[in-house]
Order: C-alpha cells, then sequence, then structure tokens
C-alpha cells in the first residue's frame, strides 16, 4: 500500500484483502486476492463487473455475501462519491456497504495515515493478555472496552504499520494455543505474563515454607469487576496466559438435510452435460448455482425422499418423474459456519433436452468443465 501514489487505489487494494480475510486464514486468501486484482485492479473496474463474474471468482473462498457488498460498495463509490474512496474510519464505516468497525479502521489507518485502532481476533487476544481481560471476550462491554484501549495505544504516527504489527504479534507469536512468551516483545508489559511469573514464585515459596506473599495493590480487586473472570471460572494454573481471553461456549452448529439430484444427459459433441440452476439473490449462498436441491425433513427415510425429490423435478420440469428412476450416489457432509450440512445425492441420466421453467429458476447445461468455471460453492464441488 505504502508504494502506490494513488490513495484510492491504495484504500481499494487494502480494503479487497481486508473483506477476504474475514474469516479466511491469509493462504486460502493470496491467490484469490491475486487473480482479483488482475482482474479489477481499480474501484471503477469492479464497479462495471457483473455479480455472476464477482461470484465466479470468489467461488470457494466462503461467505458469498462478501464479495456481493463489495461489489454494490465500489458502485456506490463510482455513482454517488465521484470515484473518491471515504477519507476518514468514520465516514468509511457509514458510506460503504459491507464495511464495519474493524474495516473501516483498516483501510483508515493502512492507506490515509489516521491514527485509529483495529480490533480483530488476534488483537482481542494480545490485549485481553497484556491487561487481563477474563470477562467473556465477545461481550459488547469488552468489546467496547478493547476499541477504547486500541485507539488510545495506536501509534500516532505509523498507525497502519502499528496496527499490522499488533495483528501480526497475534497470529504469530501471541498465539491461541502455546503462544511464545519467551519472544514476545511486549511481555514486560504483558499482566498475564507477570500473574504467571507471581504463580511460579508464590508456589516455589510454598515449597520452602515461606508465608504467602502481600498481594500487590495493582492486582484487580475482587467482585463486581466487568472485565475480570467470573468468579464461577478461577485462574487455571495450568493454562498459564492461554487463561485469557475467555470466550462464550461456541453455539453448535444445526443439523440440516438437503436431497440433491445431478440430472445428466449426452451433450451434441458426446460430453456428459449436467443441469444446473441458481439459487435465490438473497440468503445462504445467495445467486451461486447447484444441482437441483430441495431441504429435507429431519429423519425422512430413503424412499419418501425419493417422492418428495421426483414431485419437485416433478414439478420443475413439467413432465412425470418416477421416483425408483433416481439413483442414491451418497452422502456428502460440509460444515458452514452455523449449519452442519448434509448432502444425500441422487442422480438421473436423461435421454432429451429439459428446459424449466425460468420464472422458477434460471438454470443452464455444462460440462464439467464449464461446472467447475462457474459460480458454485465447495459444497456443490464436493457433490
Amino acid at each position: 500500500a505504502a508504494t502506490e501514489p494513488d490513495a484510492d487505489r491504495r484504500a481499494y487494494a487494502v480494503w479487497v484483502s481486508e473483506i477476504m480475510l474475514q474469516q479466511t486464514q491469509v493462504a486460502t486468501v493470496i491467490d484469490y486476492y491475486n487473480r482479483w486484482m488482475q482482474k479489477w485492479p481499480t474501484l471503477q473496474a469492479l464497479a462495471q463487473a457483473s455479480l455472476e463474474e464477482v461470484n465466479e471468482l470468489w467461488a470457494g473462498l466462503g461467505y458469498y455475501s462478501r464479495g456481493k457488498r463489495l461489489q454494490e460498495a465500489a458502485r456506490k463509490v463510482v455513482s454517488e462519491l465521484a470515484g473518491r474512496m471515504p477519507r476518514t474510519a468514520e465516514d468509511l464505516q457509514k458510506l460503504l456497504p459491507g464495511v464495519g468497525r474493524y474495516t473501516a479502521g483498516a483501510i483508515a489507518s493502512i492507506s490515509y495515515g489516521q491514527a485509529t485502532g483495529v480490533v480483530d481476533g488476534n488483537v482481542i487476544r494480545v490485549l485481553c493478555r497484556l491487561r487481563c481481560i477474563g470477562a467473556d471476550s465477545s461481550s459488547p462491554a469488552v468489546i467496547d472496552r478493547l476499541w477504547d484501549m486500541a485507539n488510545v495505544l495506536v501509534d500516532r504516527s505509523r498507525p497502519g504499520d502499528f496496527n499490522q504489527a499488533l495483528m501480526e504479534l497475534g497470529a504469530t507469536v501471541c498465539t491461541p494455543k502455546a503462544p511464545l512468551c519467551g519472544e514476545c516483545p511486549v511481555k514486560q508489559h504483558c499482566q498475564a505474563w507477570r500473574r504467571v511469573e507471581k504463580e511460579l514464585a508464590f508456589t516455589s515459596q510454598k515449597l520452602f515454607g515461606k508465608p504467602a506473599p502481600v498481594p500487590d495493590v495493582e492486582d484487580c480487586g475482587v467482585g463486581g469487576c466487568p472485565l475480570c473472570p467470573p468468579a464461577a471460572e478461577p485462574w487455571n494454573s495450568t493454562l498459564g496466559v492461554t487463561n485469557f481471553p475467555r470466550k462464550a461456549a461456541k453455539k453448535q452448529p444445526r443439523a440440516a438435510g438437503t436431497a440433491t439430484c445431478v440430472l445428466e444427459r449426452r451433450g451434441c459433441h458426446g460430453a456428459l452435460e449436467y443441469l444446473i440452476v441458481q439459487r435465490p439473490s438473497s440468503g445462504l449462498l445467495a445467486g451461486l448455482w447447484e444441482f437441483p436441491s430441495l431441504p429435507l425433513a429431519q429423519g425422512l427415510q430413503e424412499e419418501k425422499q425419493r417422492e418428495v425429490l421426483a414431485d419437485h423435478l416433478q414439478a420443475w420440469m413439467g413432465w412425470p418423474v418416477v421416483a425408483k428412476d433416481l439413483r442414491l450416489i451418497g452422502e456428502v457432509v460440509h460444515i458452514f459456519s452455523h449449519i452442519h450440512q448434509t448432502y444425500v445425492v441422487y442422480s438421473l441420466p436423461l435421454d432429451g433436452d429439459v428446459t424449466l421453467d425460468p420464472a422458477l429458476s434460471p438454470s443452464r447445461w455444462v460440462t464439467e468443465e464449464e461446472f467447475y468455471a462457474s459460480a458454485v460453492s465447495t459444497a456443490m464441488k464436493k457433490v
């Protein structure tokens, strides 16, 4: 970003990388990012792209609404803001769809040198350990306190470098498990590390029968503090600094079932072709293509599954589908962040052409190669 003289191009590049890096690891993002920037090097280029093109390039990256909102926001910058990106974190968050507090802070500090902090998962972990914050780190009260800290701490002359260094510290040194405290450049300021050292000293004193040390006046008082660990979850000496941060218990993803039918035919050149249909423009995997599918009620027996799928296909195609002609291929499991999805896969070879009613759903026949080049989810590639 620092070597790009055009502030709008610099901010656009940081913005794309930050959106892609939400919920996705750096190693996965690099290839997508490079392809994206090659195809749409400017906001103006992205604003002219179609949603279909965006979905095709995003396929496999997950959380597909991110790409859609990125493009919507690019169109807004071009049409309503004369192609000029907002210059402050406040305006970025206010004016651009899909840009939240973190992304706005990252763009403003890295691209424009605004002295504003950022709080992501890595920063939460670093700050909770630095300040011994043991309350639930996903609670609004704790998150607000962490933002206040980040805004106070940020280096006024090099905010972008500081924020990236803080995130890198969490990603490489102050890791969730087995942090490298010995190599940490800020351990002298870290209250969690200091507490571990104190516990070790206290344990060794007890071994030698020395009296217990007087509590430090800087140690937080017991009870009533909104940032301390709850009394029901005391300090666990086996965890050391990884006592922090505390997280709320993770909700288990709900189980869901889907019947999917791979309709196949011989194309005019003899190659096998498969029918894919487009999902609705909102909701999970919005606008992506898939094999004809429908949600299944829990506990439905195979015979009943075939019947409901045959009825579904029949309504779509307008001619009879016999349930026993559907061949069960197997099951595919795909875990979305909040759904444990099981696809029950059937296949149905067809003799001739089938055109679905376009009012129901856009559809097209594709070869295997065309299928992989389409905007299809990782789950459908597994299918």
